[in-house]
């Protein structure tokens, strides 16, 4: 709950003002039964109809009183409870985008996704709440028993034996709620996940004709997450029932010992029916009160995991250049120096525990930050590059490739070894002067829903000429060219409507249009025929011969031409020079080169 009122700070004035407002109109709601008292007691006796008239339209004025206070306070709270939702997503958006990759691996995408949809909600729900119902409440329920207990010690002590049974109901139920709503939202993120995968794999759903495969399967995970929902909300609607025995009890006992009263001319008959106005008031006040413990321990369950995110620390600090030592050949701009590593194998959660079951745990291998290769490992990879040089790194899925850029732009960091860039090691910069060095296309890449210059330019200082010549160098020029609308054609979401290799050139274009110190093709031609992919190549090396270039590629066509290659296999490296060296050195290499050569060939 600290983060709640943290973000709550920030608007103190006006949650105070709001909340100043909704106690004026909680006075003059309890100040209408008194009214109403004083008239039937002492003002119709009179039989004077002046007075009747002037203390009705009192009653009438107060209650439009209450009504303009009630409206202008909820609007208030409507506002502040926006205003600190906002606040918060914000920052728990702009947390997300600074995350390492293992900080990210360890969260999950679903779960990320939950924090700033359900969770937020859920904190903007308490805040408005807490403006309104946590003053109305309690002030109805201490002035309730300060009036009644002048109007009437003695019914007022009925109430007072009932309020200390109720708080012991309220307190020890909520004190189960916080632990059973984190369990929901915990299968809401499982929830999230399922959707989130067959939402975006949808085609291949239906080409399989997996739906009802699908449906099963979403299925079971709502019903976790509904079994969960309803345990916590049952647990928690206990004092509702109790809480209505305890009224109508009450409203018994208060009308007949009320009604004793006043046959024995102790009490008046406005009394009574002011107390039971009251009695009404103050049980519901208690009601309100359940629910607002109700509401703090589904907030405080979305606030902690809220609060997890925004309080975890740096994992990636920036090192000091003079703590680190720079690699021997100083001519050289890229070094991986006998770099080891490992992706967390199992990994415990940020909660510091394990996930409870095996559907959480595919959330973590499903969810990769990059690359998908969670358990795969390097060892003791060395290699240099110089500037304008290029290496095409090649192996079987999953060895080891896609994590040597990750390394590389530091999205992890080594165990051993050191990955340097000109001289210095990528620990020693900045991330954003890091990562500004580098134009990449990673494996599944994202194209988003925007116009097509967008896509390429993404907000950095690019200008048009820059981006038609990317298009060109990365072929795609011609299909944008032939769009009616050209490069503020808007790309759908992922770019469905776009093909697969107009996808990849388009990410390519993004790649070279900053003319990038590193350029990163990640397995990036994949969708292209090798008459495209060739001509891509040629234009690359031509045209952005300064870039020092690294290609990851599967095909020996898209590689065959670079400075350097290297092969992978499960983490090593067991080859390193050329094509032509390869070929006489590395068995692996060469049968790659022949079955895929022999298969264009034939």
């Amino acid at each position: 709950m600290k983060m709640i009122f943290r973000y709550m700070g920030k608007y103190i004035k006006p949650i105070m003002f709001g909340m100043f407002l909704k106690l004026c109109a909680t006075v003059a709601e309890l100040m209408i039964p008194y009214v109403l008292e004083y008239l039937i007691d002492e003002i119709v006796p009179l039989e004077d109809v002046a007075q009747i008239i002037l203390w009705g339209g009192i009653m009438i004025f107060v209650a439009f009183l209450c009504w303009q206070f009630n409206k202008n306070a909820n609007h208030c709270a409507v506002k502040n409870a926006h205003n600190v939702s906002y606040d918060a997503r914000k920052d728990l958006f702009d947390k997300t985008m600074h995350l390492s990759g293992a900080q990210f691996d360890a969260f999950g995408l679903p779960s990320l996704t939950s924090r700033m949809t359900s969770d937020s909600y859920n904190v903007q729900s308490f805040t408005q709440s807490f403006q309104t119902l946590c003053v109305r409440a309690p002030i109805m329920l201490v002035g309730g028993i300060i009036v009644t207990m002048t109007m009437d010690p003695v019914l007022s002590g009925i109430l007072c034996v009932m309020l200390p049974l109720l708080a012991v109901v309220v307190v020890t139920v909520s004190r189960r709620g916080i632990p059973l709503y984190h369990k929901v939202q915990e299968r809401l993120d499982d929830v999230v996940r399922i959707m989130r995968e067959n939402i975006t794999g949808i085609r291949v759903v239906k080409a399989l004709c997996r739906m009802d495969y699908e449906s099963d399967r979403f299925h079971q995970y709502n019903d976790k997450m509904t079994a969960a929902d309803v345990k916590a909300s049952t647990v928690m609607a206990i004092p509702g029932p109790f809480m209505q025995i305890c009224l109508n009890t009450g409203l018994s006992l208060v009308v007949y010992v009320g009604a004793l009263r006043v046959n024995s001319g102790v009490m008046k008959p406005g009394v009574i029916l002011a107390f039971l106005t009251y009695f009404n008031l103050i049980l519901q006040s208690v009601m309100s009160i359940n629910r607002i413990f109700m509401m703090i321990s589904r907030a405080s369950a979305s606030a902690n995991r809220i609060d997890l995110v925004l309080q975890s620390e740096v994992d990636q600090k920036v090192l000091p250049v003079e703590e680190t030592d720079a690699p021997e050949a100083h001519d050289a701009y890229i070094v991986f120096k006998h770099v080891n590593f490992k992706y967390p194998h199992n990994m415990l959660s940020v909660e510091g525990k394990r996930k409870e079951d095996a559907a959480t745990a595919d959330v973590q291998e499903d969810d990769g930050f990059l690359g998908g290769e969670q358990g795969q490992c390097l060892y003791d990879i060395d290699f240099r590059l110089k500037k304008g040089e290029s290496l095409g790194i090649i192996g079987p899925t999953g060895c080891g490739k896609t994590t040597i850029v990750n390394l590389l732009m530091r999205f992890y960091d080594v165990e051993d070894g050191g990955v340097y860039i000109d001289g210095r090691d990528v620990r020693t910069y900045q991330i954003d002067e890091l990562r500004s060095k580098f134009g990449v296309v990673f494996q599944n890449d994202q194209i988003f829903q925007d116009t097509l210059r967008n896509n390429i330019s993404f907000g950095r200082d690019v200008n048009d000429e820059q981006i038609h010549a990317a298009t060109v160098d990365a072929m795609a020029a011609e299909f944008i060219d032939s769009l009616e609308d050209g490069l503020d054609h808007m790309a759908d979401i992922k770019g469905a409507n776009l093909s697969g290799g107009q996808k990849q050139r388009v990410l390519i274009s993004r790649s070279l249009a900053a003319n990038p110190d590193i350029l990163i093709l990640d397995d990036s031609s994949s969708a292209l025929d090798y008459k495209t992919d060739a001509a891509l190549r040629k234009a690359i090396f031509e045209n952005h011969s300064n870039s020092t270039t690294i290609m990851v590629a599967q095909r020996v066509s898209s590689i065959m031409n670079m400075t350097h290659i290297m092969v992978i296999d499960e983490g090593h490296y067991i080859g390193y020079g050329t094509h032509e060296e390869l070929l006489k050195t590395c068995p692996v290499y060469k049968e790659i080169y022949n079955v895929q050569m022999g298969a264009i060939a034939g």
